[in-house]
């Protein structure tokens, strides 16, 4: 008995390692000092493209620093630290083992909303099980101190944990009450298992900053559910962020072949995947377990695009230097590689400008920074992982972008 449980534990440990961290790129990341500039031409604004940081690994998110420095995540499982002076740390010490395979690994970062006073960093990440063979999404938080994640602890994980390394999510987004959204993938497993409310795969869920669950949250008082969760039918959502006026949720996810959604989740409701889909599955047939792009009970998308642009990080722009684009919703395309310019009327999509398309790049991310401009990252191996900042261009455009067909329909 002892010789079986002592092997259990050397499997479980050795799975536990394929998963760990690789090994640092030949050439770590670093800024480009006096980047040169790049002009281009929209039909709102002429801007500028300069490469930031380069030499990143698979980089996944960023997040703002008040310090004028910023937090890059690398999926990889490294977290960098970019100081105001542009100097790039080592990866940051103290985070917890990470399950990097495929899509999963190190996803989202999001400073805690009293950071001046908290020094508090949220990291949504893809964590093992005890065996190490499969992942659930996770979220840890921690103090940012120097170059380390200090008193580090995971809040919030998924249970139970499905994913082989697929469909994990993951974005955060603090809501104005300080509760922390935190959104899943299906993990691409064959059940449906996104709508079924005892486990939290295919869920946007909702929690207080220590983990623990609001008491108006849906399904708090349902039998068999799990009170985390907020709405539920999602395939994958990898974008989500605050409308800066109605301050409602906003989430894009991945359609299979087609069908990707942006969608205004609310409490309780099912977006309905897999029953419903404006998508095929890879194999060119219907989705198994779909009855049609309509279905009773369930919500319809927002908007979809019928070819998928593979939508990742979101962002609405808010700021002044770029007066063109005030108002606009920027989200990330990771499969027709374009940063996808969205115009509102309200809630309703009037318009959709494809930008970036002849760097033919994939846009993981996209923010906007407290100096007014856009900050994006574009998803590759190092070395050719990189931070390109967008910005206003006041002089003549030299060089313009060639125009992109738009695609989908609301």
């Amino acid at each position: 008995m002892r010789a079986s449980f002592l092997m259990l534990a050397l499997v479980a440990l050795a799975g536990c390692r394929q998963n760990a961290p690789v090994a640092e790129p030949a050439a770590p990341p670093r800024t480009v000092l006096d980047a040169p500039a790049v002009t281009y031409a929209s039909e709102k604004q002429a801007f500028t493209v300069s490469e930031q940081v380069v030499g990143l690994d698979h980089p996944w998110s960023v997040a703002f620093l008040p310090d004028g420095g910023m937090l890059v995540t690398e999926r990889a499982g490294r977290l960098r630290r970019i100081a105001a002076d542009g100097s790039v740390s080592e990866p940051v010490a103290g985070l917890p083992k990470i399950f990097v395979d495929g899509q999963a690994g190190l996803l989202d970062v999001a400073l805690s909303p009293g950071y001046a006073n908290d020094n508090l960093v949220y990291l949504a990440f893809a964590e093992p099980t005890f065996r190490g063979n499969k992942a659930g999404t996770a979220v840890v938080r921690g103090k940012l101190q120097d170059n380390a994640l200090v008193d580090a602890a995971v809040v919030y994980r998924q249970e139970p944990k499905l994913s082989h390394g697929t469909h994990v999510g993951a974005r955060l987004v603090f809501d104005d009450q300080g509760h922390l959204f935190v959104t899943h993938g299906d993990n691409r497993v064959g059940a449906a298992t996104a709508q079924e409310l005892d486990k939290l795969s295919g869920k946007i869920v909702r929690i207080r900053p220590d983990g623990t669950v609001p008491a108006d949250n849906p399904f708090v008082a349902k039998a068999g559910a799990r009170g985390e969760i907020w709405s539920y039918g999602h395939r994958n959502v990898q974008g989500a962020a605050l409308h800066p006026v109605t301050r409602q949720l906003w989430a894009t996810e991945h359609g299979p072949m087609g069908g990707d959604e942006l969608n205004l989740p609310k409490a309780g409701l099912n977006y309905g995947w897999p029953v419903v889909t404006h998508g095929v599955d890879y194999s060119g047939r219907p989705v198994p377990g779909s009855q049609g792009n309509a279905a009773p009970g369930m919500e319809p998308p927002h908007h979809v695009w019928m070819k998928s642009p593979g939508l990742s990080g979101m962002a609405f722009y808010t700021g002044d230097a770029l007066p063109g684009w005030k108002g606009n919703l920027f989200l990330g395309a990771l499969a027709s590689k374009a940063l996808i310019r969205l115009e509102l009327d309200g809630d309703r999509v009037v318009h959709e400008e494809r930008l970036l398309v002849d760097r033919n790049q994939r846009i993981r991310d996209v923010r906007q920074g407290p100096d007014g401009a856009l900050y994006v990252l574009v998803d590759a191996p190092a070395p050719d992982g990189k931070l390109l900042r967008i910005a206003h261009a006041p002089a003549a455009v030299s060089e313009p972008a060639p125009a992109a067909p738009a695609a989908g329909a609301p």
